[in-house]
């Protein structure tokens, strides 16, 4: 008896809301429609995103060849280019000509003896009257 009272309850209830709600058929027609385009949706993205996995798994290995082949023998080429060139390199100082536009110092530096800059190079840079003396 409670299952014949349960099921002619429902039967008032879907009643009741079919009567409220017109057109829910259609709204129910429109539901489903929507969750089978999002299933079709979510399926292609799936399937690019695989090809994409396989795209990308060639671009890597197509990368790391060219990082082997091209890039390594490159910086090689350059080492070298750059160890020829201090080969030849000259050690000498050029002369120093006191132009009146350089150097000028109108106070002293607050490190050191005063007259040199915070990261002086004897060997490259000149003070206001001229090259260091050194021994070299």
């Amino acid at each position: 008896m409670a299952a014949a009272s349960s099921s002619s309850t429902s039967r008032r209830v879907k009643a009741s809301s079919a009567a409220v709600v017109p057109g829910s058929a259609k709204m129910a027609a429109i539901g489903r429609l929507s969750q089978k385009l999002l299933k079709s949706a979510a399926l292609t993205q799936t399937r690019q995103l695989s090809a994409a996995v396989a795209h990308s798994e060639q671009a890597a290995k197509t990368w790391k060849i060219l990082s082997f082949v091209v890039a390594l023998p490159g910086v090689a080429v350059c080492m070298l280019n750059m160890y020829l060139r201090t080969q030849q390199h000259s050690h000498e100082q050029p002369e120093f000509i006191s132009y009146s536009h350089l150097r000028i110092r109108s106070k002293r530096f607050p490190w050191g003896d005063g007259s040199k800059t915070l990261f002086h190079n004897p060997h490259v840079n000149a003070l206001p009257d001229g090259y260091e003396q050194h021994d070299h």
